[in-house]
């Protein structure tokens, strides 16, 4: 039950997290302008394989931390807290989602293969600084440190289907052009919204450390 509570909870702010448009987001929306359906759902999937990067890279850090330091890892979780709070009033203050304009060469209309699709979102993903930050954060403060390194992996495994998930989503929706034009226009209150909620996460989190 405890696994599953703890599941449950990461799977809560990473949903959020992965719905607020960022630089991955960005990428796919151009992949399905471009390029059409498959080439973006085979860009996220290139995310997903990033993702299962990050979080691995992050629960053998924080292995090593407990490992060395307890007193340690408590003041990362306190630092993931703050940076839960951060992400939150830094999305709720973001104006509405832009697309700029795609200038589409001839370059651009030639086929791409499955493999630089996966490439590019690989790449995309894994140079960005955000989910490093954001995973450290995330497991610090809500998985504990007796946590099988396994059972985290597995934790990982759903949150990288989620996020590969809500791409092909992105990219079945996005390719029509009135639903990609409606979204747009409400961006500001979807990150309003989302930014709200992860400013809720991490308060709630910070009264529970409190009482631990």
């Amino acid at each position: 039950m405890q696994y599953i509570l703890e599941f449950l909870g990461l799977m809560a702010v990473f949903s959020i997290f992965i719905v607020v448009p960022g630089a991955d987001f960005a990428v796919i929306l151009r992949q399905s302008i471009v390029h059409g359906r498959r080439a973006a759902m085979m860009t996220g999937l290139g995310m997903g394989f990033s993702l299962l990067f990050h979080i691995s890279y992050t629960i053998l850090g924080l292995g090593l931390i407990v490992s060395q330091s307890l007193m340690l890892f408590s003041m990362i979780k306190w630092a993931g807290v703050l940076y839960l709070v951060y992400l939150g009033i830094k999305s709720f203050r973001e104006p509405g989602f832009k697309v700029k304009d795609v200038e589409i060469t001839e370059e651009d209309r030639k086929p791409v293969s499955v493999w630089r699709c996966l490439a590019t979102g690989f790449v995309t993903n894994a140079l960005n600084p955000k989910p490093v930050l954001f995973f450290l954060s995330l497991f610090s403060t809500l998985v504990h440190h007796d946590t099988p390194a396994l059972i985290q992996f597995s934790y990982g495994i759903g949150m990288a289907t989620a996020l590969v998930a809500w791409f092909a989503g992105v990219s079945t929706f996005f390719t029509v052009k009135p639903v990609r034009d409606r979204f747009i226009a409400g961006g500001k209150w979807f990150n309003r919204i989302t930014g709200a909620a992860l400013v809720g996460f991490g308060i709630r989190l910070a009264l529970a450390r409190a009482t631990d």
